[in-house]
């Protein structure tokens, strides 16, 4: 008896419908390739046209396409591709160009390539003057308002990928594809001599400007399933980018990069990316990074990259790898009216020396060298939503364990404790040599400066230097937030010992890596007790300008006030710390007959105040002094000096660099005549102020007002 005699009666029947199902589909599916196949023609010129029309409607692009044809089953062919831009340099012609596709997208009007074969192809990038032949690629695509949304980036990411891995072929074949790239009178050529991908596998050849260079893109790609392996490097020299040297100005060459797409997959509504990037023997020049070049042997990034509705990031599971150092980031970037910025940088224990090994050379010169031993490990935590700057969220630690210094490297950073030299600079350029000790006449010992100066310094620069270990977060706060509401730099968050180290350590140029190099080292000072406070605070008093090329405390009484600096009384203190800020400008604030403007009384008060809620002075109506300084006589102008240039309330925000006033009569600094407006109310809004004071206070300002209107 057959197998098909033993199945249940039951069961027969429903083996007859599947098989009648098959049928039907098998008939079906022959019927729709018949006519796929016999209609394919038609839909390619169809979709041609449309090209065409939207071409020429959506950029003002002239399009032509010669002969389009299939070749088989599944090629396309065409000669001749044009695309030229109205009134402009022809932007891209190919010769020949075959490409297969899948079928079955096709008939949905999409494309699915399954090969590629170019030969002689061209781009031209053209800029001439303001004219560019590629405008069409910024040009905003005009919407109904009706149609109007918030976008949804997860979404536009996960179709943007894939319709790039989409045009990713299985197999290509690319000969003499040359891009030119004109920016007036500069030219730069990349052709592509050969391109090719068989069975996976990338292999490529590209001459660099004709034969000054040979670069190659050669991995793996595997586009249907979502992978990648690429790198690019160059034959037996560095990969150079002179492009954006001659924009921008920034020099970059490296041995080569990596680039890997291991996965994709959308989680509700978070797209996510995960890849693996990495660079090898990475030079980096550029004014305002360093002032010469820094060089990064190894970099990596092991990361998850999250896009959301309205939000980009970078996962707290991606992992830094510099050469043997590993850190783990988050960053975050939120979209909207009101935008936010999140990031966050965390280390395990790391060993100290590997740290340092890891710094990028160039970097860090002053630590050059340095031995260390024990473990250290760091905590970033910042975030500033734009909706309210003022609660900008910052802490950065450095914690260590067994940390200490061995030896030191290029810089003793131990030199302030011992006599030692000094060379202030001005535009690049050094002054003068300084002796920092007994052997230097002007030098003054910390305990034979008035107690009036150092206070009013300390009260007026950082009040609490002899408590913080070199850095006050809630100082930085402020300046970032201050800095970004005002779009400028007009707040910094330096500390006397982020001062001392950037005058005695450092080179004056303003440069990121200085500014790293600053807080690192601070951080090695303060908390490896390098130095004491006081002798810190010594070395500043003895070497910061205090007007022009007038350097020390020594110096500066001398020249100011023919006295000693254990001689400087309370008002003379005060204004000694009121110009550190603009040393240059001292001059300016003197009358005459050598008494200060009324521009200064109420910075005397404010500072004098302070003083005295900390203990340092008693509480004085009489502005503190201010009335009994004296500039020495060689020094005071010959005539009185025209009001309407510096006798002004308005002087105050230029003595207000450190956000002092501004913190105190909680003054945000706008435009200048609002700040004018603002700082003239809040004085005048002083209650320790008298009404005979304010009533003169008012006359000055009306008079000065007439002097301006005239």
């Amino acid at each position: 008896m057959s197998e098909y005699m033993r199945i249940p009666l039951q069961y027969k029947k429903y083996l007859k419908i599947a098989g009648i199902v098959l049928g039907v589909l098998l008939i079906l599916s022959v019927i729709a390739g018949a006519i796929a196949y016999s209609k394919r023609e038609a839909i390619l010129k169809e979709l041609i046209q449309k090209a065409k029309v939207k071409a020429k409607r959506d950029y003002n692009l002239n399009l032509t396409i010669n002969n389009p044809h299939f070749e088989g089953l599944r090629t396309i062919a065409f000669s001749d591709v044009a695309i030229v831009p109205e009134n402009r340099d022809s932007l891209l012609l190919i010769r020949d160009l075959h490409i297969g596709v899948k079928l079955m997208p096709l008939l949905f009007g999409d494309i699915k390539l399954l090969g590629l074969k170019v030969s002689e192809a061209r781009v031209n990038l053209v800029k001439r003057d303001s004219l560019r032949n590629y405008d069409f690629l910024f040009k905003k695509k005009k919407t109904d308002s009706t149609e109007r949304g918030k976008a949804d980036y997860a979404e536009l990411a996960n179709n943007l990928l894939n319709q790039l891995l989409y045009k990713i072929p299985d197999e290509m074949d690319v000969r003499n594809f040359k891009l030119t790239i004109i920016r007036d009178a500069e030219q730069f050529n990349f052709n592509t001599t050969s391109a090719i991908i068989k069975d996976g596998e990338l292999k490529s050849r590209i001459l660099i400007n004709g034969n000054e260079s040979i670069w190659h893109l050669d991995g793996l790609v595997e586009a249907s399933d979502q992978k990648l392996d690429i790198k690019l490097y160059a034959e037996n020299k560095k990969v150079e980018l002179p492009i954006l040297e001659k924009k921008f100005g920034v020099k970059i060459n490296f041995d080569t990069v990596y680039t890997q797409l291991k996965n994709t997959r959308k989680d509700g509504e978070e797209y996510h990316i995960y890849g693996s990037w990495a660079i090898r023997n990475l030079l980096i020049n550029h004014p305002k990074i360093a002032a010469n070049d820094i060089i990064i042997p190894s970099g990596s990034i092991d990361a998850d990259i999250l896009i959301g509705k309205n939000y980009l990031a970078i996962d707290s599971s991606s992992v830094i790898h510099l050469k043997n150092i590993e850190a783990r980031p988050f960053i975050k970037y939120t979209l909207g009216t009101f935008k936010k910025y999140e990031l966050k940088l965390k280390t395990d224990d790391l060993d100290a020396q590997e740290l340092f090994n890891s710094f990028p050379t160039g970097l860090f010169e002053s630590l050059e060298g340095i031995k260390v031993a024990g473990k250290l490990r760091y905590d970033l935590d910042f975030s500033l939503d734009t909706r309210n700057p003022d609660s900008v969220r910052f802490s950065s630690s450095l914690n260590s364990s067994g940390f200490r210094i061995v030896q030191w490297g290029k810089t003793n950073l131990a030199k302030i404790n011992s006599p030692f030299v000094y060379t202030p600079y001005e535009f690049g350029k050094p002054m003068r040599d300084i002796i920092v000790g007994p052997k230097n006449p002007d030098y003054t010992p910390i305990n034979e400066i008035s107690p009036d100066l150092r206070h009013a310094l300390l009260t007026s620069e950082d009040p609490s230097f002899y408590s913080h270990r070199g850095f006050v977060e809630s100082s930085i706060r402020r300046s970032i937030a201050t800095n970004f509401k005002e779009k400028a730099f007009i707040r910094g968050g330096s500390t006397i010992s982020m001062q001392l180290v950037k005058n005695v350590f450092l080179i004056r140029q303003k440069t990121l890596a200085r500014k790293i190099e600053e807080i690192l080292i601070v951080w090695l000072i303060e908390n490896n007790h390098v130095s004491t406070k006081n002798r810190m605070y010594e070395v500043y008093l003895n070497i910061i300008e205090w007007g022009r090329n007038v350097y020390g405390i020594g110096e500066a009484a001398r020249y100011y006030f023919s006295k000693k600096p254990s001689e400087l009384s309370i008002g003379e203190s005060i204004f000694l710390a009121s110009i550190v800020p603009r040393p240059k400008s001292s001059l300016y604030y003197f009358l005459y007959d050598g008494s200060l403007r009324n521009s200064l009384r109420g910075y005397f008060r404010l500072i004098g105040n302070l003083m005295a809620e900390r203990g340092y002075t008693m509480r004085d109506s009489s502005a503190y002094g201010f009335y009994n300084v004296r500039l020495r006589e060689s020094l005071r102008p010959e005539a009185p000096v025209d009001t309407m240039q510096v006798d002004s309330l308005f002087e105050f925000q230029d003595m207000d660099e450190g956000g002092i006033l501004r913190d105190i009569f909680k003054i945000p600094k706008r435009d200048t005549v609002r700040h004018e407006e603002e700082i003239k109310k809040a004085i005048l809004a002083d209650t320790t102020l008298t009404r005979s004071e304010k009533r003169k206070l008012k006359r000055d300002m009306k008079r000065l007002e007439k002097e301006k209107d005239n």
